[in-house]
């Protein structure tokens, strides 16, 4: 085994560097690596349909963005024909990846409603339930699998860390880092551990939002009428089967007389429904299962894209500074001078007959118009921590040593920026979701192309009902955009303080201020 040691002083403590490739390291010790391999395998497997169909969603999403990227590109340098070749190839592959995600998540998983169903009917008007999960009734069915998903999820979530904890302690060349100091200090820091619950929820909620609901989007939403189901009908005294639109327009919420299905109960038709039903019937939970999943994409690509813009130029204006530091300076300085909601109106009008406004229902859009018009506020806040990096002893004695540029970039000043790019994008992320919130809200071709579910547009179709039975419209969707802002800017803070504990501020602080909308 060859290491080298290395220490600052002959007293202090000592650190050890393993500069053998992992291969060997591993090797050597096998059997910490085999048992976290071998409960992943065994956590993969049970999902392994939802698994592959959130790969290929990621990998569709991102041959997208690239394929969008290049077709704007020489439509501007006025190659039409090469633009529209782009624009099929990008049709077939995008085609063909869909095909194979939806044959993936047709496979049955350990946690889907085709193995846990939760919709089922009476077989008579004292029972029993009938096509449920051990013919209990619906409402114990779905929380059944509700727990035993949120429990796997959190768990798989734990046993990521717990890889990181694996390579940390039996594989890393070094056998510390300053970033386990920022791990330690995040896990003790409570404010921060909330933050990252809320976050883990969520991302639940977007990337078993299928399961979680007690109906499907599909089914509930976006084609009601094309989805039959069973109740028991008591004037009849059998069985009857109808679509589910139908028994959506008998079921809505309007806070008049029977016209009202809250939270918790049942309609007509035995179907249950955990938030109750919207204005036209359809279920709420639903409903918010699958604009979590639109939102959370559409936010990860919009401040995704922001960061790797934004960290970019903070590391070449930091290094080269002068007059390329001014026109970037510049530029940020027009992009934020003009309001970011005309912006969005203004690109949304311009692409609303081109083939990316109905990428994701609009989504995709969306988040390229954030990421570009919000790149000026990241990048002012890493500027000034790449400017100070760019002046420490270490970069002049790379350039010493003949490093060009990028590697210098890359090397030496991207991590000491990477922090500071995590704490701001996580507190930016939130005024993202409130901006495309706010966009549903307003409606008339803004945001998420209905059916697709928005947060927004349930507030929208809500505020009339918000002081009656019916409030549960507008106010659970609004709790839960506040409580997932809360919860990044938690996140945000807790990074700060562990970074650098000397400006740790009072817990809660700047808890709902939006992150730059």
């Amino acid at each position: 085994m060859s290491t080298n040691t290395a220490s600052e002083t002959d007293t202090g403590p000592k650190f050890e560097y393993d500069d053998r490739p992992l291969w060997s390291r591993v090797v050597d010790d096998p059997a910490p690596a085999l048992r976290w391999l071998a409960v992943t395998a065994a956590l993969i497997a049970v999902e392994f349909g939802a698994f592959v169909g959130g790969i290929l969603t990621v990998l569709d999403a991102a041959f997208i963005g690239v394929t969008a990227i290049f077709d704007v590109l020489f439509g501007l340098l006025g190659l039409g024909g090469i633009s529209a070749g782009v624009v099929d190839f990008q049709s077939n592959v995008s085609g063909a990846i869909t095909g194979v995600r939806d044959t993936a998540e047709s496979l049955p998983t350990l946690l889907s409603r085709h193995t846990i169903p939760n919709q089922g009917h009476m077989a008579s008007a004292d029972g029993p339930w009938v096509d449920t999960f051990l013919g209990l009734e619906p409402a114990l069915a779905w929380a059944f699998r509700v727990l035993l998903i949120v429990a796997y999820a959190l768990f798989a979530f734990y046993w990521v860390f717990r890889g990181w904890l694996v390579f940390r302690e039996h594989y890393r060349q070094a056998d510390w880092t300053p970033s386990d100091d920022i791990v330690d200090r995040l896990r003790d820091h409570r404010w921060g551990q909330f933050g990252i619950i809320v976050l883990a929820l969520f991302l639940i909620m977007a990337l078993f939002g299928p399961a979680l609901g007690p109906t499907t989007v599909a089914g509930n939403i976006q084609s009601p009428y094309s989805n039959e189901i069973q109740h028991f009908d008591e004037e009849a005294g059998e069985v009857v089967t109808i679509t589910a639109g139908a028994a959506n327009f008998d079921s809505k919420s309007k806070g008049a007389g029977s016209q009202n299905v809250g939270p918790m109960t049942y309609d007509n038709f035995e179907r249950f429904h955990p938030f109750g039903t919207l204005p036209n019937g359809r279920d709420l939970f639903t409903f918010m299962m699958g604009g979590a999943r639109i939102t959370l994409i559409v936010a990860g690509l919009a401040i995704g894209l922001s960061a790797v813009i934004a960290g970019g130029l903070a590391m070449v204006s930091a290094y080269y500074t002068g007059v390329i530091d001014l026109g970037i300076l510049t530029t940020a300085d027009g992009i934020v001078s003009v309001p970011r909601l005309l912006l969005l109106i203004m690109i949304s009008a311009v692409f609303a007959n081109h083939w990316i406004a109905n990428v994701l229902d609009g989504g995709f859009l969306l988040a390229l118009i954030f990421g570009f018009t919000g790149w000026p506020f990241l990048w002012r806040a890493v500027r000034g921590p790449a400017l100070q990096v760019a002046q420490e002893e270490w970069i002049d004695a790379a350039e010493s040593f003949g490093q060009g540029s990028r590697t210098i970039m890359r090397k030496h000043m991207f991590p000491y920026i990477t922090g500071y790019l995590l704490v701001y994008a996580s507190m930016s992320t939130g005024g993202i979701i409130v901006g495309l919130a706010a966009l549903s809200f307003l409606g008339n071709g803004l945001g998420i192309t209905p059916p697709t579910p928005a947060w927004g547009r349930a507030v929208s179709l809500g505020q009339s009902y918000v002081s009656g039975p019916s409030w549960h419209i507008s106010f659970i969707p609004g709790a839960m955009i506040v409580v997932l802002v809360t919860g990044l800017n938690a996140f945000g803070d807790g990074i700060r303080d562990a970074i650098d504990p000397e400006t740790e501020s009072d817990e809660g602080e700047e808890a709902a201020a939006g992150g730059g909308a």
